[in-house]
């Protein structure tokens, strides 16, 4: 019996259904199928109902399922602390990041890490949220500057800084010349937002203000990089709500606008594994603290 039975069964007893299943593990249902049955064969006993209209547990494949679960668990941790042995051992350091971290947060902690550490290997990972908080619990990264956080018992994090939105729109928009605007102009105007699944705390940040001040914007683009809301607020495709580390990236032919009301915020957070903290992790945190009170300890 191999791990990958015990993953195998496990997404089929999650789905009860082989073609989710399937397209979960990126298999194909008949392989996925045999897997199962071998699975069977080995443990010697059926774990799965299945008919034409529904898969559903055996009441030895319900007890199998509690065993496996454990058993994948313990699987992960023995994968993740032989990953953390091997990287202190090879003294390198894994950062997972989103964009804004490069600006704000890159060019005072670096500093210190080399002059601390001259002999320690950095490897920098851009990736979305969600992708760094799963290679955090996974031993990928040590260290993960992101837009929210994973709650769970696996990880600790503070919380760097809170920066506003800002409206950015084409510098010949009829309100352009405007000192201030107010919200109520968004009513009926063209807006490119950040794609869900790419930046999804700006999104929902973003749907949520809309939402909450009955506002009735056309989306026309969803930007999957913030680079992109910017050129295609340069190229006159529509206005756009952005985070305000962007301002220096603006073009001669953006315009920053203030607002009469408000627009609301948005946090970044470093996120690390419990117990995980040493001479390195601790000299980042003393860093941060010191440049961005706010949100620590």
């Amino acid at each position: 019996m191999e791990l990958r039975h015990l993953r195998y069964f496990v997404t089929v007893a999650q789905e009860l259904n082989f073609t989710r299943a399937a397209e979960k593990l990126n298999t194909v249902q008949p392989s996925l199928s045999q897997q199962i049955k071998d699975l069977e064969r080995e443990v010697g006993v059926q774990l799965l109902e299945r008919n034409n209209r529904k898969v559903g547990l055996t009441e030895a494949g319900q007890a199998f399922l509690t065993e496996a679960l454990l058993s994948i668990e313990h699987a992960e941790r023995a994968i993740q602390s032989a990953r953390q042995i091997a990287n202190a051992q090879q003294d390198q350091l894994n950062i997972g990041f989103v964009p804004v971290a490069e600006m704000k947060i890159f060019p005072y902690i670096m500093p210190n890490i080399r002059a601390h550490f001259p002999n320690i290997k950095i490897h920098f990972h851009s990736l979305t949220d969600a992708s760094q908080l799963k290679a955090l619990k996974k031993g990928e990264i040590d260290i993960a500057f992101t837009r929210y956080v994973d709650e769970s018992d696996e990880l600790e994090h503070v919380q760097i800084f809170s920066e506003p939105l800002a409206l950015i729109m084409p510098k010949d928009s009829p309100l352009a010349e405007q000192r201030h605007v107010s919200i109520k102009s968004f009513n009926h105007q063209d807006f490119v937002i950040s794609d869900e699944d790419a930046s999804p705390q700006l999104h929902k940040i973003i749907t949520d203000f809309f939402k909450q001040s009955k506002l009735n914007v056309n989306v026309v683009q969803h930007s999957t990089n913030i680079l992109l809301n910017v050129n295609l607020v340069g190229m006159g495709v529509g206005w756009s709500l952005v985070p305000a580390y962007v301002i220096p990236l603006l073009g001669d032919k953006i315009i920053v606008k203030n607002t009469i009301e408000p627009l609301p915020m948005i946090n970044l957070y470093a996120s690390y594994r419990k117990g995980q903290k040493n001479e390195l992790l601790e000299l980042i945190l003393k860093i941060l603290k010191e440049q961005f009170y706010m949100g620590f300890f």
